[in-house]
């Protein structure tokens, strides 16, 4: 929830000084209430101190004074969030029960408090700002005017007027603010197939890498080095089941953060250590990316075929490339460095030619999706 501030109240006040005992009115207006203000910063990456701040509050203006003082304005609320935040306009409803079935009409967004807003269809809801620029500021809810002293109500017949004006109510509402990483490539993979071990060998990025499937339960976005001095940034986005798009696992949690992602790379464990099937692996992730947004199944791909170490890594390798023929395959060993440069080589020739990758003068910039 965001509150603006309310503006002062007007001053109600008549000059009297040595030799002036009926100087007139003099009663100042009031100060403006403050704003609040979303400021978008590169060096913040989660939302998790609004989780702990969920009512976003600017301070109310000053009072008039007399001698024709205005109230001191206050100052603005200024709340600092990650580049590639979205924020929609909510409407407070009640908790729903854990048995009610919700219709996916409606965007569920819980808060800390237990209540929860509903922000219409996501597909066909406007957001009211997207700030994608490092920088990007958005005025959430804007302070209330001030009053009006009483100077301003003297007239020829009204000499002496005690009327003044209070404040203007400050905006506020209730809102959404979602976050979509931003990144020119997003790592897509079921758990443990080796997504943040890759991440460790391709840039500087130290995610956390454990034996046991969800290891990573937020995005973690890591610096690929390109030559000419240019760099990549590449997003470990944790593992998907099937269903996700449903919200089955971490689901939309985390789906969301592919959207900005121009290139997707696939990293199947095409050993298939986990009792499962790449070639399966990899359909079923095209088809949960398809379902939850059909423009994905657009966008350029490439497939990393992890985990060559371990037996049966070759045939299966050879199974999927007959069944993607068409499509980029790299096989690679995480966790030994097999194959790492072949990869950096292939992202590096795929990425140079986008204008979205990031370069030391335009770091930050959205995707020009």
């Amino acid at each position: 929830m965001g509150e603006a501030g309310k503006g002062g109240r007007g001053s109600v006040s008549f000059r009297r000084e040595k030799f002036v005992p009926k100087g007139g009115p003099d009663g100042g207006d009031g100060g403006r209430g403050g704003d609040v203000i979303l400021c978008a910063d590169r060096h913040v990456d989660n939302l998790a101190n609004l989780f702990y701040e969920p009512i976003i509050k600017a301070k109310n203006g000053s009072h008039g004074k007399g001698k024709k003082m205005a109230g001191r304005a206050a100052a603005n609320k200024t709340v600092k969030v990650p580049v590639g935040t979205i924020v929609w306009q909510a409407e407070e409803q009640k908790r729903p029960t854990p048995n009610s079935d919700k219709s996916r009409a409606g965007v569920q967004r819980p808060t800390p408090n237990g209540t929860q807003f509903a922000i219409g269809n996501q597909q066909s809801a406007i957001p009211l700002v997207d700030l994608v620029r490092d920088g990007e500021e958005f005025v959430l809810c804007r302070g209330g005017g001030g009053g009006k002293g009483n100077v301003h109500f003297k007239s020829s017949r009204n000499r002496a007027p005690r009327q003044y004006t209070d404040g203007e109510e400050g905006e506020q509402g209730y809102f959404v603010l979602e976050l979509r990483t931003i990144a020119d490539a997003g790592l897509v993979g079921y758990p443990n197939a080796g997504k943040s071990t890759l991440l460790r060998k391709l840039s500087a990025a130290r995610p956390k890498v454990a034996a046991y499937p969800f290891t990573t339960l937020h995005p973690v976005v890591g610096v690929m080095e390109l030559p000419g001095y240019r760099h990549a940034t590449i997003a470990d986005i944790p593992g998907l089941i099937e269903g996700a798009h449903r919200g089955i696992g971490l689901g939309h949690e985390f789906l969301r953060h592919i959207t900005r992602c121009p290139l997707l790379i696939f990293v199947i464990d095409v050993a298939g250590s986990e009792g499962r099937s790449p070639v399966e692996d990899l359909q079923n992730l095209r088809k949960e990316i398809d379902l939850y947004d059909s423009m994905l199944s657009s966008r350029p791909w490439l497939i990393v075929a992890n985990k060559m170490d371990l037996p049966n890594a070759n045939e299966n390798l050879e199974t999927l490339r007959e069944k993607f023929p068409k499509t980029s395959i790299v096989p690679i060993s995480a966790a030994n460095g097999e194959g790492i440069d072949t990869l950096k080589e292939a992202l590096a020739e795929r990425m140079m030619g986008d204008k979205a990758v990031s370069s030391p003068i335009k770091g930050g910039q959205a995707p020009n999706l």
